[in-house]
């Protein structure tokens, strides 16, 4: 393999399996002892992380990082896009936030599309391949002209491209035909050939329709990917809750019932995916208060936006439940924004510019959003030994009224609540088991910790998963002759001018 081989994958729509399919290729190439790194020119995210060296970038290449072996930086995703409203975004250019944006006021497409490529330049020059992912899907022709992570990236960087489709979802021919049809030639000529994914039943009924495919269009399906459940990675988009599936059996005679309050603007609800995937831990999001009662623990999760999502929960009577558990000693936990709610007051000068609001008012701190944000990773050896890591993302530092600040803004506990700052708390195995094991104590379940669960095992097992479905599914010859090769296909005309 010649260093600095790219390619972009793209799908007929979000949801395709963009992502899956990246991280796949990402490890498989590393198992044929390939450097690889993974891109991604522009995140629309609530799911963030923070890097080694303070920068935020997008979660779904930090899990692609991790399936290729190498540390996360924010070259793999030097834009990201954090909503704050439906038409306002927080912009994140290389790891840092650089304002507050309009969709109608958006800056320069040349300036954004000179930082992206010459990031993917860095990563061609360090890694023998880059692997690329796109957004949404490039058929979206409204966008093309201010496109910087779809065509408009591969043709200004001399990526070539695959595109993917969901067959689940029905319709995947006239997707990929019709994908094809709106685009000009140039754009065409980018798009070497063809993924189907998340396919049941038997290949050979396809094999028709991809004979058919193949002739309309001139390019080859490089695989039939099957459905694969269980094998979902950090999300790129807002985390689907209904796609939250029940873990492993439990351990011992009860289950544990964890509720997660659907704020409206939830942020790296990625912190959840350790309890998802622990024996006996049952995860469901709440829509209203009452659907607290049988839950065994509530969480407050992040938010994007902190004072408009609490506005929210009195709205809905949230405000008053929470009160009502707390006094019963019932467990909740607030995690960043859900910790600050969780405080006496909120001084928002910064994110809502609303000022003073008061907060829930069950944990003896306050908090002041300043404009400068914190980005960092954490760490922390507790009285038994153990060390717990995290990272921090928020404007706004935690106030023990009276207190130690540094300590506040780690986390405060009083009686069955909780709140931190820290992210990836979860991931903490030894933590974990015993943060669970509390609760299960304070609400009298019969529940058992599973021994020796490892949380980063268990990813680096899907990432391998993936890769097999690759190996076993793709033409993977095929896929590297891409990533050497450089001519183009014939175009597809369907009567376009």
């Amino acid at each position: 393999m010649s260093g600095g081989a790219s390619l972009l994958v793209l799908g007929t729509s979000s949801g395709a399996g963009k992502s899956t399919i990246v991280t796949g290729l990402c490890r498989w190439l590393r198992r044929e002892g390939v450097t690889v790194a993974p891109f991604k020119a522009q995140n629309m995210s609530l799911n963030s992380y923070v890097t080694r060296d303070g920068g935020e970038m997008g979660r779904a290449q930090v899990a692609q990082a991790g399936a290729c072996g190498v540390e996360p930086e924010v070259a793999m995703n030097p834009v990201l896009l954090k909503p704050g409203t439906d038409t306002r975004s927080q912009m994140i250019v290389l790891g840092h936030p650089v304002g507050e944006l309009e969709a109608r006021r958006w800056p320069s497409r040349a300036g954004l599309l000179e930082v992206v490529v010459e990031a993917h330049r860095d990563l061609r020059r360090r890694f023998d391949v880059v692997i690329c992912e796109g957004a949404g899907s490039p058929a979206e022709i409204n966008l093309r002209t201010s496109d910087i992570v779809n065509l408009g990236f591969a043709r200004a960087a001399g990526v070539p491209a695959v595109l993917v489709g969901d067959i689940d979802r029905g319709g995947v021919f006239a997707s990929f035909v019709g994908t094809l049809a709106v685009l000009d030639g140039a754009d065409q000529d980018l798009i070497r050939g063809f993924v189907v994914n998340k396919f049941r039943g038997e290949p050979l009924l396809l094999h028709g329709g991809l004979d058919q495919l193949a002739a309309l269009t001139g390019r080859p399906t490089l695989g039939v990917v099957p459905f694969a459940p269980g094998l979902e990675i950090d999300t790129e988009d807002a985390t689907d809750v209904t796609a939250w599936r029940d873990g492993p059996p439990p351990q011992g005679e009860d289950v544990l019932t964890v509720g997660v309050v659907s704020l409206p603007r939830a942020s790296n609800l990625t912190d959840l995916d350790p309890l998802l995937d622990e024996p006996g831990v049952v995860v469901r999001p709440l829509y209203r208060p009452e659907e607290m009662a049988d839950c065994d623990l509530v969480i407050l999760p992040g938010t994007r936006a902190t004072v408009h999502d609490l506005d929210w929960l009195r709205r809905r009577g949230f405000d008053a439940a929470l009160v009502r558990r707390a006094a019963r000693g019932r467990p909740i936990l607030g995690v960043c924004g859900g910790y600050q709610m969780l405080g006496r007051e909120i001084d928002d000068s910064v994110e809502s510019g609303q000022g003073r609001v008061p907060g829930l008012g069950l944990l003896p701190v306050h908090t002041v959003f300043q404009p400068t944000k914190v980005l960092a990773q954490v760490t922390r050896t507790l009285a038994d030994g153990s060390v717990v890591r995290g990272y921090q993302i928020h404007h706004g530092p935690v106030l023990v009224d009276g207190g130690d600040p540094l300590v506040a803004d780690e986390g405060c506990v009083v009686g069955a609540v909780s709140g931190t700052t820290w992210h990836g708390i979860f991931e903490n195995d030894q933590w974990r088991g015993g943060f669970l094991a509390q609760v299960a104590a304070r609400t009298g379940r019969r529940f058992v910790v599973a021994p020796t669960r490892s949380f980063a095992r268990r990813r680096e097992e899907r990432f391998d998963r993936l890769a097999d479905l690759i190996a076993d599914h793709l033409d993977t010859a095929a896929v590297m002759a891409l990533l050497e090769e450089s001519s183009a296909p014939p175009r597809l005309t369907l009567g376009r001018a």
